[in-house]
């Protein structure tokens, strides 16, 4: 045998090197695919496939279907999930300063706002708070102000008394309980079950067209629009290890692919809002625009709740400080 039968078997191998395994993220959100939010992250996964070429692969679990909702944040903390895509808002047990970055009631008025907070001096202060839990903040996604869904009228505050309602936990239990409303705490996979048997009046879960593509007003046949008490942002966070341990190319492709999905939500759910309030109209489903007085009433009491909440952590005042200099800044809040 000549030395060519040796070498050439070993060129043609250094030549064609074995591609590597893909990545894998598990990662879980709160929304059922086949509602408008869902349907973006569906394609927020294959764009990070395919900007990837193949090496990140994501396995999303959608409607909370490993953990429920508010155990998801631990749930990657601690290495069952990777990731977790719902929100900050849920973890205000752990930290009073997560409602500064999950759901800033009485806060923006639009997801631009919002976004701007975070990419002009917020991220590092809210990226702080997430890395004392084990966990690295990737990014936001803003659908807009959020809807009701009722079975009883919600034409103005004089409604919310005595009106029970879903609530998930933190900062807006407090200010609506203060207006006379009887919040209730449950898993946003439970909203449909509770509205059905009657356990509640009413339920805070998302914007009006993700309202409509869980079927509430199925059964709720009356709605806001457009809303005023909660803007939340939904996040992408991630287990601290696992992100370091990726390459700063894929990074950057969760990075980027992220930041395409936050506008996409703000963009996509300017218009399926407006077609689902048209639709839910010929249906009969009533729809309240409140006053600009009555969401002022609003505003100044969930902003006079800010000051209690900021008083709990070092990390809730700070949050807080920067959202009411960045609203001063704005015009939105008065010197």
């Amino acid at each position: 045998m000549t030395l060519r039968t040796y070498v050439l078997p070993a060129i043609i191998a250094a030549g064609f090197a074995v591609p590597a395994a893909a990545e894998t993220l598990r990662i879980q959100n709160h929304y059922a695919p086949e509602t408008v939010s869902g349907k973006l992250i569906q394609q927020f996964v294959d764009d990070v496939e395919v900007m990837s070429g193949g090496e990140l692969d994501i396995e999303m679990f959608f409607s909370s279907s490993v953990v429920k909702t508010v155990e998801t944040f631990d749930a990657a903390a601690t290495g069952i999930l990777d990731c977790d895509m719902t929100g900050g808002a849920y973890q205000t047990g752990k930290n009073p300063a997560f409602q500064f970055v999950g759901d800033i009631m009485g806060g923006y008025d639009t997801p631009w706002q919002q976004y701007a907070w975070l990419y002009n001096g917020g991220f590092e202060a809210a990226d702080s708070l997430y890395g004392q839990y084990g966990m690295k903040l990737v990014g936001w996604s803003i659908y807009g102000l959020e809807s009701f869904a009722s079975t009883k009228p919600i034409r103005g505050p004089a409604d919310l008394v005595d009106w029970k309602f879903r609530s998930p936990p933190g900062l807006e239990t407090e200010i609506f309980a203060s207006m006379g409303a009887k919040p209730i705490v449950m898993d946003f996979t439970e909203i449909f079950t509770a509205l059905e048997t009657g356990i509640i009046d009413g339920a805070d879960a998302s914007g009006l067209a993700n309202n409509k593509g869980m079927g509430l007003y199925d059964i709720a046949k009356h709605a806001n629009f457009p809303g005023f008490h909660s803007m939340p942002s939904d996040h992408l966070a991630c287990n601290k290890g696992k992100w370091d341990s990726l390459s700063e190319q894929h990074r950057r492709i969760l990075d980027t692919a992220m930041q395409k999905f936050s506008f996409q939500s703000a963009l996509t759910f300017e218009v399926k809002n407006l077609e689902a309030k048209a639709e839910l109209e010929a249906q009969g489903v009533a729809i309240y625009d409140w006053s600009s007085e009555d969401r002022s009433a609003f505003r100044s009491a969930a902003q006079a709740a800010w000051q209690g909440w900021a008083d709990k952590t070092p990390e809730a005042r700070a949050l807080v400080d920067s959202h009411m200099a960045f609203l001063t800044q704005l015009g939105l809040v008065k010197k």
